[in-house]
């Protein structure tokens, strides 16, 4: 028979591993529900971002000239598609939504050409319109229509014969006349296909055209890294321009 001393030790060996066994499964169960808890954390703030990202603000960056005074190369800005077009995350779908584009304003739309990345341009013509250019000056349902965002004055070798706008569909230019592909070359722009308008511009950094085409990653990496270098090339004054 084993000593009384021995069993008592044996005992109390016992119980200290079961509290130990406790204590390891309440902590295991307790790591679990953090992780769980951080993984759900994460999952709805990149649910609010696909959410935020397809239906309400995305940013752009102006790669040509064809805007210009409104709209500069290297204007870095947060477009809004609030009530114009809602995407559906990893995948081509888009489904439009309430909100018409008026009259002059600046809007975003898929370009009219596979593979090509979204243009922005100014809605001259409205649905039923009937648009004309007559030495350089656009005329809408007879007429002259005030122009003072343009770039330069009107061209007088320009001219357009009368076109109507066909329902569901809008005329665009860009203000830059001379260095714009726009409506008066491949045509009017489906409502369907407009995505959005300018809200804000949050950055703009001076740098050769070539740096902001789509694919041009090692050249827009050394355009930033050059204005941190380089302030001056920060175009500050623009910041916080909204539309």
């Amino acid at each position: 028979m084993r000593p009384s001393w021995s069993n008592s030790k044996w005992l109390t060996a016992k119980a200290t591993y079961r509290r130990w066994c406790l204590v390891k499964t309440e902590a295991q169960v307790h790591l679990r529900h953090r992780i769980l808890s951080e993984v759900l954390s994460w999952a709805w703030v990149a649910a609010a971002f696909l959410l935020i990202h397809g239906t309400l603000v995305q940013a752009r960056v102006i790669p040509s000239g064809s805007m210009e005074r409104t709209l500069l190369v290297g204007d870095h800005l947060l477009m809004s598609r609030f009530g114009y077009d809602a995407g559906v995350p990893f995948t081509g779908w888009h489904v439009r939504l309430w909100r018409e584009p008026h009259r002059q304003q600046v809007v975003i739309f898929r370009a009219p050409l596979p593979g090509t990345p979204d243009y922005v341009k100014r809605v001259i013509g409205l649905p039923g319109d009937t648009l004309e250019i007559h030495r350089g000056v656009v005329w809408v349902n007879g007429q002259p229509l005030a122009e003072r965002y343009l770039n330069e004055p009107p061209n007088p070798r320009e001219n357009l014969t009368a076109v109507k706008v066909p329902p569901e569909s809008y005329f665009v230019m860009g203000d830059n006349r001379e260095n714009s592909y726009d409506s008066r070359f491949w045509g009017f722009v489906p409502r369907s296909a407009i995505v959005g308008t300018p809200l804000v511009i949050y950055m703009s950094l001076q740098a050769p055209e070539g740096a902001w085409d789509a694919g041009q990653i090692h050249e827009r990496l050394y355009a930033y890294l050059n204005a941190v270098a380089h302030p001056r090339l920060v175009r500050w004054k623009r910041l916080f321009t909204t539309f």
